[in-house]
């Protein structure tokens, strides 16, 4: 026969380990080329990945480090992660914090990791005083407009974003 509190505690739900978001280090290279590999895969841009640990090292981490991450850990697993850098707004004439990429592995969406990201993101640009918070999103992707759109910020289509790059880079480079 059970006891009250044994049937009490199988009863209770189980609990979900906390979200934690930390500063990327070099020790997170891997799981950082890892997380970025899953965002290709869903943004169905698995062959345009040319991300190695050794570009990830060199560039986040090296002596001139080009962009920053958070990763989102649920204990001690790495569920998502964010790459972001500043650029500068002249009719601001304030930093922008740019957000290049945000992925929360899909078993672990709606579950609070990446509103958790976003809002480490805002503080961040709120420490840095920026002006504003910016990133793109690919116009099929709904669920993360949708996301987005509740947390208040707007779509611009009257940008369009332009790109150089590979053989139309180098010719411009000439």
């Amino acid at each position: 026969m059970r006891s009250r509190t044994e049937t009490l505690r199988r009863r209770r739900p189980t609990r979900r380990k906390a979200l934690r978001i930390t500063r990327g280090t070099v020790r997170d290279v891997a799981t950082i080329v890892e997380l970025i590999r899953g965002l290709a895969e869903y943004e169905h841009l698995a062959h345009e990945v040319e991300a190695t640990a050794a570009r990830v090292r060199q560039h986040g981490f090296g002596r001139r480090r080009y962009f920053e991450t958070l990763i989102c850990r649920r204990g001690r697993t790495p569920i998502g992660f964010a790459l972001y850098f500043f650029t500068y707004s002249t009719f601001l004439a304030r930093p922008t914090l740019y957000l290049e990429d945000l992925f929360v592995r899909p078993e672990e969406r709606g579950r609070g990791a990446g509103r958790a990201l976003l809002a480490a993101l805002a503080r961040i640009a709120r420490r840095y005083r920026c002006g504003r918070m910016e990133w793109a999103v690919l116009d099929w992707n709904t669920p993360s407009i949708r996301f987005y759109e509740k947390l208040g910020a707007r779509l611009r289509r009257d940008w369009i974003l332009t790109r150089l790059t590979g053989a139309p880079l180098r010719r411009l480079a000439r």
